[in-house]
């Protein structure tokens, strides 16, 4: 078994060399049925049992730099009407919080606790958390609340949501991702801008400027450190890049 692992990782005559996911999902089917083999009796073992699918390459979140994201919130409300003034007050309740697109758009106006500029975000697993909301994104929600809101909620049926669509409704996630892509087009990033690419950035900037990870855990809804530690993988490769580039002796 161990054999046909290496194998699928190696490559041979017949098939080329498979990535680590792709030679776990393998390794997992034929575990599966070595497993079921054993138990109905037709081996006399598993002879598989021992053997450990590979495991994946970690993969770092992708974060965009502080003067990008400023570019792509710019690009969100350039033109002041409510529905530019909404994409505004969201993502920079985005990135001002590291909030989840779910969370944000799961918002209800009494979900902002207003005068202690925090918000009260509804995590996976049932799980709430009081966040605070930086001075830019509450300048941002507050002209959504005044200026936008009231009109978009005239063509509804009423609902206590924070974000609105056109229509006077809830904003789905798949609205939020796309007014996402707008924007990060608009302000012309050539990197690849998902629903977490807010969230990712929150959490590297603040380690960046000196913030304890338990700190940031707490902020992210992490139910473990361990989760949000992979962050600290991005701010050391930054601090290697710097380093390179400013030591006189970092490079022969």
């Amino acid at each position: 078994m161990a054999a046909f692992l290496a194998s699928l990782r190696e490559g041979d005559t017949d098939h080329m060399p498979l990535s680590a996911s792709s030679a776990a999902r393998a390794v997992v089917a034929v575990r599966g049925l070595h497993r079921f083999a054993a138990r109905e009796g037709l081996v006399p073992e598993d002879v598989a049992r021992a053997v450990r699918p590979p495991a994946a390459p970690r993969r770092l979140p992708k974060a965009i730099s502080v003067d990008e994201v400023e570019r792509l919130l710019e690009a969100a409300g350039f033109d002041g009407t409510p529905l530019a003034l909404r994409d505004r007050g969201l993502l920079e309740l985005l990135y001002g919080t590291g909030a989840r697109i779910s969370e944000a758009v799961g918002l209800d106006v009494d979900d902002l606790e207003r005068g202690t500029a925090a918000v009260t975000l509804h995590g996976k697993g049932g799980r709430d958390r009081v966040v605070p909301v930086g001075s830019y994104a509450v300048r941002a929600v507050d002209d959504y609340l005044v200026r936008a809101r009231p009109v978009l909620a005239a063509a509804g049926r009423g609902t206590p949501r924070l974000f609105l669509n056109a229509r006077g409704g809830p904003l789905s996630r798949q609205s939020a991702w796309m007014i996402l892509r707008s924007a990060a087009d608009k302000a012309g990033l050539s990197a690849t801008v998902s629903p977490h690419t807010l969230r990712h950035s929150f959490a590297t900037h603040l380690l960046d400027g000196g913030a304890d990870v338990r700190v940031v855990q707490e902020l992210l809804g992490h139910a473990s450190v361990t989760t949000t530690q992979v962050y600290t993988l991005v701010t050391v490769d930054r601090l290697r890049e710097v380093y390179a580039t400013a030591h006189p002796r970092a490079r022969a």
